[in-house]
């Protein structure tokens, strides 16, 4: 049984997805990032950055239990102890890799950015506004022209390259994009949107997200919650 300590975000359901396209047992705990459940000092024992998500793997590689933060990491350690979805030889496993990282390094804090600038933040600035769009939009331009060649990401199979930064996507007109613009990553978009266990993944906690309308969760996300020593 793998304990998955979530909440319904893009980086959350990385996660989610994988282990529903692997078959595991999980169980997920949620992690209510709003009411500031991140800072507790259970959840930094297993992941010390204070973000979602992370795991306990109670059959880890040598048998004893084993925790993990950061998605990017728990995507690589399930499809190690699964050998699903990162390649089958060196070179396959390193072009997933670095689509993987691109998502970690790119995808997800652009996009994160351009989302925050243009819903959350309390005045509209300008500046910010233009570069994370133009930055979101340029993003998709570099997916869009690699999936003009192949089918997925990193090639012609589904990796975890795919499952990283499909959630990413889900948000694209929050993040100024008209898949008008992006013919080649729409159809990958649907293609992936429409995979059973890409279904019951984004499904996982979402029952639990309320909007973000009250001070204290706006404090604990984006505010001075986050920033007081623990």
């Amino acid at each position: 049984m793998i304990d998955v300590y979530s909440w319904p975000t893009p980086n959350g359901h990385k996660v989610h997805i994988m282990l529903e396209e692997c078959g595991l047992d999980y169980r997920a705990i949620p992690i209510d990032i709003g009411a500031g459940d991140q800072f507790s000092s259970e959840f930094l024992s297993i992941s010390p950055n204070n973000k979602i998500p992370a795991i306990v793997d109670s059959d880890g590689p040598d048998g004893q239990p084993i925790s993990l933060f950061e998605s990017g990491a728990i995507l690589v350690y399930l499809a190690g102890k699964t050998g699903l979805f990162l390649g089958n030889s060196d070179r396959d496993k390193f072009n997933t890799l670095q689509w993987l990282m691109f998502q970690m390094g790119g995808v997800g804090p652009m996009l994160g950015q351009a989302h925050h600038f243009r819903i959350y933040a309390p005045t509209k600035i300008d500046y910010a506004y233009d570069r994370y769009t133009n930055e979101a939009k340029r993003l998709y331009g570099v997916i869009d022209r690699q999936l003009a060649k192949t089918a997925y990401l990193a090639g012609d199979e589904y990796t975890i390259a795919d499952i990283a930064t499909f959630p990413w996507t889900r948000s694209f007109a929050n993040q100024g994009i008209d898949w008008a613009d992006f013919p080649h990553a729409k159809r990958w978009f649907d293609e992936i949107s429409a995979r059973p266990a890409v279904e019951r993944g984004v499904k996982v906690l979402a029952d639990l997200r309320k909007p973000l309308t009250d001070d204290k969760a706006k404090s604990n996300l984006f505010g001075n919650n986050q920033y007081q020593k623990r």
